[in-house]
């Protein structure tokens, strides 16, 4: 270990820190525990969990690939997708759509046309322009219903969409387990110790499991890299924000706005403003 990372524990949001926390064989209990707080209301207590072959193929050869962070099974035969995506994705709804697609394939021989469930669950690092205004929501359960009597036509396509920015309790205000699991995904990098409220045997051990100097070298070198290529990723997004705010603040001085209001409505500072002149 060469000590160049000062965090103490690995970043979820990251390829390498998502699947080591959660699609690890030796962590399954962390993903099964997740599961049964996301989803106990609707599913009931998921007993065991079998993770299956993350890369699975359309059933003809133009089929297009995808490719599951996570993918398991419960003992029912109900199929459960995890996804982490870290930055804005243009159509991503569309994407977790299609992934459903894959799990429903037809046996051999005689079918009934019997599905087991298949629930989508996305982690996201983001939030959907279109719920940035609905500051009190992060959690969107979606499942397929009767516009008109809003009652649920079919309940075996479910959808999560975790919106992680808007999570924003600190951890004397959790009140239930679940909130407990969005804390830590939202807030493990940063932090230093494991919270006194958070001392049960589940985050106990995920804060070991995350911690950077229990990793291999090898494990290490993985993980930088990962964390390398997140930053990489974001660091583009952030530029092709400023462009963005930076031509938009360009018309606006163009226009004759005043720099206040320029200034409310890219973010981009007076001084900075002014400099585009």
């Amino acid at each position: 270990m060469d000590g160049k990372l000062k965090d103490r524990y690995i970043d979820p949001f990251t390829d390498f820190g998502f699947k080591r926390l959660f699609g690890e064989e030796c962590n399954k209990d962390l993903l099964l525990d997740f599961l049964n707080e996301l989803l106990h209301q609707e599913e009931g207590k998921i007993v065991s969990i079998t993770y299956l072959k993350t890369e699975r193929l359309g059933i003809s050869e133009e089929s297009r690939k995808a490719v599951f962070d996570i993918y398991c099974e419960n003992e029912k035969g109900e199929k459960f997708i995890v996804e982490i995506q870290k930055t804005k994705q243009e159509f991503f709804k569309d994407r977790t759509l299609y992934y459903t697609t894959f799990p429903i394939e037809a046996v051999q021989g005689k079918w009934s046309f019997e599905l087991k469930a298949i629930y989508t669950i996305a982690i996201l690092n983001f939030v959907f322009e279109e719920d940035k205004n609905d500051l009190n929501k992060y959690r969107y359960d979606v499942m397929l219903t009767d516009i008109e009597t809003h009652k649920i036509f079919y309940d075996k396509l479910k959808f999560v969409y975790l919106e992680t920015p808007k999570f924003t309790k600190e951890v004397d205000e959790l009140e239930t387990r679940f909130e407990k699991w969005m804390y830590v995904i939202r807030n493990l990098k940063r932090l230093d110790n494991i919270p006194d409220r958070l001392r049960e045997k589940v985050f106990e051990k995920i804060f070991a499991a995350a911690e950077i100097a229990k990793l291999t070298p090898e494990e290490y070198e993985a993980y930088v890299d990962s964390l390398n290529s997140y930053r990489d990723l974001q660091n583009s997004i952030d530029t092709a924000k400023k462009e963005e705010k930076t031509e938009i603040a360009k018309k606006m001085l163009r226009d004759g706005m005043p720099l206040d209001v320029i200034e409310k409505y890219t973010g981009l500072s007076q001084c900075q403003i002014k400099g585009l002149a």
